[in-house]
């Protein structure tokens, strides 16, 4: 079995498991290390964690329809962490738009290597998430729900 294939057959697993470790790692984060998410943290959350239960249910059934229903909340969600972590490295951002309630979105709670932030691996989790998924996206021809091979026009 090739690479692509495999990716193919087990992505909608692949991208749960993202999806279960980003969770996580958010609730760590804020329930255990006791950081409290900034507003734009909340946001990416809002498009992160139905994608539990979305991409759960897909992979137990094998359900590769629910993509297109999941994809939308990547991309949103991979755009709101493009932007907090622009606010944190780019200076001058955080005035566009500031946070004026709680915790200031520009802050780090952690700074690896003076790169790798909160809203970076938030980022990436999004990445990996949207790769499985159009990686297990299904062909035309596996779209055909009467059993003959969909047509193109």
């Amino acid at each position: 079995m090739s690479l692509k294939t495999f990716i193919r057959t087990y992505g909608l697993l692949f991208a749960w498991i993202v999806s279960l470790i980003a969770t996580g790692g958010s609730l760590f984060l804020s329930e255990v290390m006791d950081y409290a998410p900034c507003k734009l943290c909340w946001i990416q959350r809002i498009f992160m964690y139905p994608l539990v239960y979305l991409l759960g249910r897909a992979a137990i059934r094998d359900d590769r329809g629910m993509i297109g229903y999941a994809l939308p909340l990547v991309f949103i969600g991979g755009l709101f962490s493009v932007y907090h972590y622009a606010e944190q490295k780019i200076p001058g951002m955080a005035d566009l738009l500031p946070c004026t309630v709680g915790v200031p979105c520009n802050s780090d709670y952690l700074d690896w290597f003076g790169i790798i932030t909160i809203p970076l691996l938030a980022l990436i989790a999004f990445i990996l998430i949207a790769f499985f998924l159009i990686m297990a996206k299904p062909s035309s021809t596996e779209e055909s729900t009467d059993g003959e091979p969909a047509r193109s026009n």
